[in-house]
């Protein structure tokens, strides 16, 4: 049996990243810049991150509603047909930001940070990089994140950063938390934060016997150049592909990335020595059962 086509995300630039060190885009201008080159090296989704755009605050999100429609906006303009995700992660009970940035743009996808995690990192040193600290998913905020992005049309895409995470999206779907009208089940294996899943091919390879049947999956790698081997690994099982300045600024040769159109064409071509044809938009709209 054939494998799917390989639907390939971009994640155009995540947060905390300083714009005046790495070549991460802030602005709608820049943030469509960015997604148009992903888009034609075969992108069909953008992982989308909205930033501060005050000025010398580009490392901070924003939560603005309308930043995040005019960095929406920009994005599909630039990239006709496209396919939005948009970020939800946030510490703490007030989930109010992500919500009403939701309920602004109506993307066809969300992150759905799918458990908690004990968030840390810790320097060669014994330092910490950063105050330990917990990034805290329990069921009832996950179900109000679902809540919302029911009433927007939106299809979660379950964040999972350690396996026990996995094996609980599979009991969300068991209780009936994913409305069939939300699309397919879809799982986001996420490697390489220091304190979650390793971003290691031999671990990859178990997980997909703790998700539900006929569910889809993806792989965030997250790391240098050592990300790419298990990128190939996600292909070769038939997982879906994502990659971009959020997740690491390193080719697979070393090099560090000038943007994200090199490093999408670098993972399309993972998916084609699997043997596995990118993805359309429509294609991936398709495989995924959005509306």
């Amino acid at each position: 049996m054939p494998m799917e086509k390989a639907i390939l995300t971009c994640a155009l630039t995540g947060v905390l990243t300083n714009p005046k060190q790495h070549p991460v885009p802030v602005t709608p201008a820049q943030m469509a810049a960015e997604a148009k080159d992903a888009f034609h090296a075969g992108a069909s989704i953008m992982h989308v991150h909205v930033r501060s755009q005050e000025e010398g605050m580009g490392h901070m999100p924003s939560w603005d509603p309308e930043v995040a429609a005019q960095v929406v906006d920009a994005i599909r303009e630039a990239c006709p047909g496209v396919i939005i995700n948009l970020t939800t992660g946030v510490v703490g009970k007030d989930i109010s930001g992500p919500l009403n940035c939701i309920r602004r743009v109506k993307p066809e996808i969300a992150a759905c940070n799918a458990g908690s995690l004990n968030y840390l990192k810790i320097k060669d040193d014994g330092q910490w990089a950063w105050p330990p600290m917990v990034f805290d998913n329990p069921v009832a905020k996950v179900q109000q994140f679902l809540d919302v992005m029911g009433e927007s049309g939106t299809h979660p895409e379950f964040e999972c950063f350690d396996v026990g995470i996995v094996r609980s999206v599979t009991m969300y779907l068991k209780a009936g938390m994913l409305k069939p009208e939300m699309g397919r089940a879809e799982y986001n294996l996420v490697m390489g934060v220091a304190s979650g899943m390793p971003c290691d091919a031999d671990l990859l390879a178990l997980l997909p016997q703790w998700m539900a049947p006929n569910s889809i999956w993806q792989a965030t790698l997250i790391g240098r150049s050592e990300i790419w081997p298990v990128h190939q690994k996600t292909a070769d099982m038939g997982g879906m592909l994502r990659t971009g300045l959020e997740d690491t600024f390193y080719l697979p040769n070393g090099e560090r990335a000038a943007g994200n159109g090199v490093l999408i064409e670098a993972l399309a071509q993972c998916a084609q020595r699997a043997g596995r044809s990118i993805a359309t938009p429509a294609e991936a709209r398709a495989l995924l059962g959005l509306k």
